[in-house]
């Protein structure tokens, strides 16, 4: 084999490599993960800075996420659309868990709770998102997210300030998710069932449709009527 056949031969298993790990990625989110017994997944809807929806709605989604992950990009439109489909069904709590091997996250979160703290992260976070191939790779991207604050309106000084100060809520989120067993983003937690990786709109809506029909099967049920009973027995 001549030295060129085997360079092409060499480059198409590393992609084909690639192509692998990015489905097994993908596919992490098709299944659920236990949850370590030891810990209370009620932790996870306490002391929320960021939702969407009522606490009360029958279908809890809990996401940890990396702002400068690009598999949470991926899943950002999804999430997005799954929400906007599902207001009367899901209250949706983002946190915080920027990994150490994206040098701009922690910047990014902070960035978003600036934003946030004058009522605007959610479209912080949209934005960071939609151009974060403009500044992940960034030495310093505070300038690209002072941008995005004049885009929606804020003040630049107040944005500047928080910028630096609003980190506290950010560290408890990534230990809360440290010790709900999260080490890779997204993660998400649904009822309390723990599901890494992207979670496909299909996936979402599967899961979302087992929850509320159950509900209603619960609450259509006469009181006191055991449904375990089958009749005859």
């Amino acid at each position: 084999m001549t030295g060129e056949k085997k360079f092409l031969l060499g480059m198409g298993i590393a992609t084909l490599a690639i192509i692998i790990a990015g489905v097994m990625l993908l596919g992490r989110g098709n299944k659920k993960e236990n949850v370590d017994p030891g810990f209370d997944t009620a932790q996870l809807t306490q002391n929320v800075k960021h939702s969407q929806g009522e606490s009360t709605l029958p279908v809890t989604i809990i996401e940890f996420a990396d702002i400068q992950c690009p598999a949470c990009k991926q899943a950002q439109p999804i999430i997005e659309k799954m929400l906007e489909e599902n207001q009367g069904n899901v209250y949706f709590v983002f946190r915080h868990y920027p990994l150490s091997s994206h040098k701009n996250a922690k910047i990014a979160a902070q960035a978003a709770e600036a934003a946030g703290a004058q009522g605007k992260f959610f479209e912080m976070v949209h934005i960071q998102y939609l151009k974060q191939t403009d500044w992940s790779e960034k030495t310093n991207p505070r300038e690209q997210f002072r941008s995005y604050a004049q885009e929606l309106g804020l003040n630049i000084d107040q944005f500047n300030k928080e910028m630096e100060d609003l980190k506290s809520s950010i560290e408890s989120d990534f230990a809360l998710g440290n010790k709900a067993g999260v080490n890779s983003t997204p993660t998400f937690f649904i009822n309390g069932q723990k599901y890494p990786g992207v979670i496909q709109a299909e996936k979402f809506k599967q899961i979302i449709d087992s929850i509320t029909s159950a509900q209603k099967e619960v609450e259509s049920t006469p009181e006191g009527f055991n449904t375990s009973e089958t009749p005859g027995q």
